[in-house]
């Protein structure tokens, strides 16, 4: 035998050979049919799986488009708005009287930055070899704890909101553009007709007011006594200015 083949010098006998580091993991090519490669094998069934979500994804999108409301109008002060269904849990905390109002700072910002702060520390303070949910409390109880409290306050959100109001002041109306230079835009302006009828007069939370069929009579009674849920004494104007508004809505035509 020649010199240095086949034979190791460790230089004491004792000390067993070992030419495996201690941190490298065996090749996956040790373990025939319990492993595969990466690239392609697993790659490939993982852009598989994507591209199926992907495709049902956009099926679903194609069936069921997303539903569209009217153009925003910032002087529709009754209009609710209502966020996606994945914040409807941070919504409906924000109602509640400890974390709205004079502590609104502690619904929006410090409530969720806890939770926030307490899944940024989840793999520090869970660090133990253990899988079984069973095992690992600290991170078990946390999720349930997060899952129940997402998951009570989303439904309690959509339960308890008016869909039928959301979706009469969501509606897309036909707008027609009116003079709002007219004197009598202003006058509505200044009663405050136009936080419920629209700045188009299009309707909000009240009916439309373009292209009435209601005679200036009638335009002048409801806007003096009211009528349904309009309360009266809304218009506080003289009898002139009442005149002039009724008009100027009997002109507007779609």
């Amino acid at each position: 035998m020649k010199r240095g083949k086949g034979m190791k010098f460790v230089g004491d006998s004792r000390v067993p050979i070992n030419n495996r580091k201690p941190n490298i993991p065996k090749d996956y090519s040790e373990y025939p049919g319990k492993t595969e490669a990466f690239y392609p094998d697993f790659l490939l069934k993982e852009w598989m799986v994507g591209a199926v979500f992907l495709i049902g994804f956009l099926c679903l999108v194609v069936v069921e488009p997303p539903p569209l409301e009217r153009v925003a109008d910032p002087t529709d002060t009754s209009y609710i708005p209502m966020p996606d269904w994945y914040f409807l849990f941070l919504y409906q905390l924000l109602k509640y009287s400890f974390a709205s109002g004079p502590y609104n700072i502690l619904g929006a910002f410090i409530i969720p930055g806890l939770a926030f702060t307490a899944l940024l520390l989840a793999p520090f303070l869970d660090r133990g070899p253990k899988r079984r949910p069973l095992d690992r409390p600290f991170a078990t109880g946390f999720m349930l704890l997060a899952i129940c409290a997402i998951f009570y306050l989303t439904w309690e959100a959509a339960a308890y909101h008016d869909w039928e109001a959301a979706k009469k002041q969501g509606m897309i109306r036909e707008v027609v553009e009116v003079d709002k230079e007219d004197p009598a835009y202003k006058i509505l302006e200044a009663n405050t007709c136009l936080s419920c009828h629209g700045g188009n007069l299009e309707g909000g939370s009240g009916p439309p007011l373009a292209g009435t069929k209601l005679s200036v009579d009638e335009i002048k009674d409801i806007a003096k006594n009211g009528k349904g849920s309009m309360p009266p004494g809304i218009f506080q104007g003289t009898d002139e200015e009442l005149q002039q508004i009724a008009e100027f809505i009997k002109s507007i035509e779609k």
